[in-house]
C-alpha cells in the first residue's frame, strides 16, 4: 500500500525572529534598529507577511496528505522521502539551499514578498498552492529540470549545488592547488588564487554572472536547463611557480574539472552554505561536473 504524499514546507527565520533571538524583546530590537536609522515597523510587516504566507500554504495542503515543516538551519538533518512534495516558502536562495538535499522530489516555489524577491525560483503566489500540489503529483505535470553541479572528492565525499560550488581557502585568502581536466596527462597547472567557482545556468544569474561581467568574458552563459557548466578562477596570481593559463572554461556532459590540493586546507561548499562544506587537505583531489540529479521545479 503506497503512502499518501507528504508536503514538506521549507522556510527560514525572518529578520524579525533573528532580531528577537539576538536582542530578547521587541523593544530592545526596535531600539537597536532606531540607533542605526532604521524602523522596526517594516521588519515586522515583512515578518507578518511571511507568517501569513506559511499559514495559507499549510491550509492548501489536501486533507488526505501528510505534512511537515523544516527550517533552513535544519535542512542538513532532515530526511526527505521519495513521496515528498517540497514547498519552499520564501526567497529564491532558499530553493537553492534546499536543492542539494533532494533526489528528484518535485519542488514548488512560493514567493512571500512579491516585488522584493526576483522570483527566479519562487515563481508562484500562495493562492496557487493547491493547484501546484495537484500538478506536482499528476502524471505529465509541467516542470523544469534545472541542471545541478556536483563535487566528488577522492575519499567519496559528495556535494551538490543548484547555483555554484566554491573551492578555496575558508578565510577567502590565497588557496594553492593544481587544476586540470579529468583524464588529462600531467598533474595540471599549479595555481594560487582566491578560489574557483563552478556553476550552472541557474547560478548564471548570481555570483557567476558578477565574475563573468567583471572579466568581460565573451563565453555565453548557460540557461538553467542547459546541460552545461561554466567555471572561473578568481584572481589567479602569476609567479615563478604558479600559472594563469587555465582561468575559465566550460564543462559538458561527461567532462570533469579536477583540483588537487596543495595547501593545508581547502573548503568546498555550494550555494553559500558554508556551514555544510567538504574539507580537503594536502594531496586530496576533487572532481567537478554536471550532477546526475536535477532540480524538478514545478511550473
Amino acid at each position: 500500500m503506497s503512502l499518501a504524499p507528504r508536503a514538506v514546507l521549507v522556510h527560514r527565520r525572518t529578520e524579525y525572529e533573528e532580531l528577537l533571538a539576538r536582542h530578547g524583546t521587541h523593544g530592545q530590537a526596535a531600539f537597536f534598529l532606531s540607533s542605526r536609522g532604521r524602523s522596526i515597523d517594516e521588519v515586522v510587516r515583512r515578518h507578518d507577511r511571511t507568517r501569513q504566507a506559511l499559514r495559507e500554504v499549510a491550509a492548501a495542503v489536501p486533507l488526505t496528505w501528510r505534512s511537515s515543516r523544516v527550517e533552513r538551519a535544519d535542512l542538513d538533518r532532515f530526511l526527505f522521502a521519495p513521496e515528498d512534495v517540497v514547498v519552499v516558502v520564501g526567497q529564491d536562495g532558499l530553493v537553492a539551499n534546499t536543492a542539494k538535499y533532494l533526489s528528484g522530489q518535485p519542488v514548488v516555489g512560493i514567493d512571500t514578498d512579491p516585488g522584493r524577491n526576483p522570483g527566479v525560483l519562487v515563481r508562484h503566489r500562495c493562492a496557487d498552492t493547491a493547484a501546484l500540489l495537484r500538478a506536482a503529483t499528476a502524471a505529465g505535470g509541467r516542470a523544469e529540470e534545472l541542471t545541478m553541479v556536483e563535487a566528488v572528492a577522492d575519499d567519496t565525499q559528495r556535494l551538490l549545488a543548484l547555483n555554484e560550488i566554491y573551492l578555496g581557502s575558508p578565510g577567502h585568502q590565497t588557496a594553492r592547488y593544481r587544476l586540470g581536466s579529468d583524464g588529462e596527462e600531467g598533474p595540471g597547472e599549479a595555481q594560487a588564487s582566491s578560489g574557483v567557482l563552478v556553476g550552472t545556468g541557474t547560478g548564471a544569474t548570481g555570483w557567476l554572472r558578477s565574475v563573468w561581467l567583471e572579466r568581460g568574458s565573451r563565453a555565453g552563459l548557460p540557461a538553467p536547463c542547459d546541460r552545461r557548466l561554466v567555471w572561473f578562477v578568481r584572481e589567479a596570481w602569476p609567479s615563478p611557480t604558479t600559472g594563469t593559463t587555465k582561468v575559465a572554461g566550460e564543462l559538458g556532459r561527461g567532462q570533469r574539472l579536477q583540483l588537487t590540493v596543495e595547501s593545508d586546507r581547502i573548503v568546498v561548499f555550494g550555494d553559500g552554505m558554508e556551514s555544510d562544506a567538504l574539507e580537503l587537505t594536502w594531496g586530496q583531489s576533487v572532481r567537478l561536473g554536471i550532477a546526475g540529479t536535477s532540480l524538478h521545479l514545478v511550473t
